[in-house]
């Protein structure tokens, strides 16, 4: 193996290596969740070195089946900033649950690696093996306080549903190995593209709309969206917050290694269901959003609008002419909401996290009442989060939320109509966000509430979060070279 070959693995290989040394850490040290926090957090920093310095050359490795181009760069620094974040965020919930730290940072890294493996395959089985290495840690994370029922039920549907969904997926990858006698992805790419004259065969149908739900599920799209409530109310705080942005950001790149570079001559067979999908994933996540009282399962429904507001981009690529702007556009908007997501999700997530330090406060709405006054800085961070999911200018999401309903109405067409459509839904978004502002600032705090008190991880990583919302608002050039170098990368 070539030294460039062994660079382009360096990132993946650097964060398998770091979850085993978490756990190899923790048999000498037992108990040591300071320490294993420290090694987590700067082997983290470490892997994203390796990563900013291998870069994205486009060298392939083992004949090919894992490539580092630009979309894997873009991707492994996306996943390694969500692992770094949920690695700062977790010790202030988990401490005083006496969760154990190493155990959750030694899965939480084995499923960044598997988003990583999505992230650069070029194969359909090495997709399928990514996909397995990113969920399977992914249940025992929803399920990790074992002794709390709603985490147990949780973690129980979300595995049975997944369980079924990678099968269901993995149907639809065997009739498309079966169609075209190929497990690569540009060797599928080929030999549709040869047959794109002829009619879409019944097998080839079967085989995409197995792996159109397959995936529906993985990103949680309307109507493949019910374990996600649940899981997200079950799980510890951050584990919830990771759950929104890790295995959903790692579900779209499987969308884009799949149904864009695989899968793209038949885009005219498929923009129809991803417009559909579109839609209704907007609507109903932020309909049934503004009727929730506890904030987690009303992130959890806004989660599912926002993968409507990324499946837009999705849409725009499908429904564009092939080689027009618009379809460079849709790709574009995908990759640079999903960065905006994550620090703006993940950032809500964490003060509810921080506002839960102590046991035995819930995650009603009611808790924020009073927070602005009592704790300054985490309700202002939490009003700069909201807006920022909201849409409002100049935050990442308002950018995010703008790039994807621009490609919509460049493809023109139906795909134009979700707009429309996407702008009414951030409207109703709005009032549900900021029903939470209201509670914070407009509302008295209990008599019995408690200051919040924040170790330096916890600040640490909310300030990144921040930051990042705040950055990418203002500068937005910081993300547009690396979204634009993954479309090409996917376009080439």
């Amino acid at each position: 193996m070539s030294s460039a070959e062994l660079l382009a693995l360096a990132p993946f290989a650097g964060v398998v290596g770091l979850a085993i040394a978490v756990v190899v850490l923790d048999i000498i040290r037992p108990g040591a969740d300071r320490l294993i926090g420290l090694l987590a957090g700067f082997g983290l920093l470490f892997v994203l070195a390796v990563t900013l310095y291998a870069g994205g050359p486009g060298t392939g490795v083992f004949g090919g089946v894992y490539v580092r181009d630009a979309l894997t760069y873009f991707l492994d620094l996306l996943f390694l900033v969500i692992a770094l974040l949920t690695v700062l965020f977790a010790p202030d919930y988990l401490r005083p649950r006496r969760l154990p730290m190493a155990e959750f940072c030694a899965t939480l890294l084995f499923a960044i690696s598997g988003a990583m493996l999505i992230g650069g395959s070029r194969d359909l089985l090495v997709l399928f093996l990514g996909l397995e290495l990113l969920v399977l840690p992914g249940y025992m994370l929803a399920g990790y306080a074992k002794r709390d029922g709603l985490s147990t039920e949780g973690a129980i549907k979300y595995f049975l549903l997944g369980s079924f969904s990678s099968a269901i997926f993995l149907f639809g990858l065997a009739f498309t190995w079966g169609y075209t006698g190929t497990t690569s992805v540009a060797g599928v790419a080929a030999v549709l593209e040869g047959q794109s004259t002829v009619s879409l065969s019944a097998g080839l149908a079967m085989g995409l709309a197995l792996l159109t739900a397959g995936v529906a599920f993985k990103i949680a799209a309307v109507p493949f969206h019910y374990w996600t409530p649940d899981a997200y109310q079950g799980a510890p705080t951050p584990v919830t917050g990771y759950l929104s942005v890790g295995p959903k950001v790692a579900a779209f790149a499987l969308i884009l290694r799949l149904f864009v570079e695989a899968l793209g001559p038949l885009k005219a067979d498929w923009v129809g269901a991803i417009v559909i999908l579109a839609a209704l994933t907007m609507t109903l996540g932020n309909l049934v959003a503004l009727t929730q009282d506890n904030i987690k399962r009303m992130l959890a429904y806004s989660s599912i609008a926002h993968t409507g507001y990324i499946l837009v981009g999705l849409a725009a690529f499908a429904g564009a002419a092939a080689g027009s702007p618009a379809e460079r556009a849709g790709l574009e908007g995908l990759l640079f909401y999903s960065a905006a997501y994550v620090f703006m999700n993940l950032g809500a997530f964490a003060v509810v996290a921080a506002l839960q330090g102590r046991t035995g406060v819930t995650s009603q709405i009611s808790t924020f009442a009073g927070l602005g006054r009592r704790a300054p800085l985490a309700g202002a961070l939490m009003t700069l989060f909201l807006l920022s999911l909201t849409g409002i200018p100049p935050t990442a999401g308002f950018f995010g939320k703008a790039y994807v309903i621009l490609a919509a109405v460049q493809a023109g067409g139906w795909v134009s109509v979700l707009a429309v459509i996407a702008v009414l839904n951030a409207a109703v978004a709005a009032f549900y966000y900021l029903r939470v502002v209201v509670w914070m600032y407009m509302r008295e705090a209990p008599a019995d509430a408690q200051p919040l008190t924040q170790s330096w991880p916890m600040r640490t990583g909310l300030a990144l979060a921040a930051l990042g919302t705040v950055v990418i608002g203002l500068l937005p050039g910081v993300i547009i070279p690396g979204a634009q170098a993954a479309a090409q990368a996917l376009l080439h």
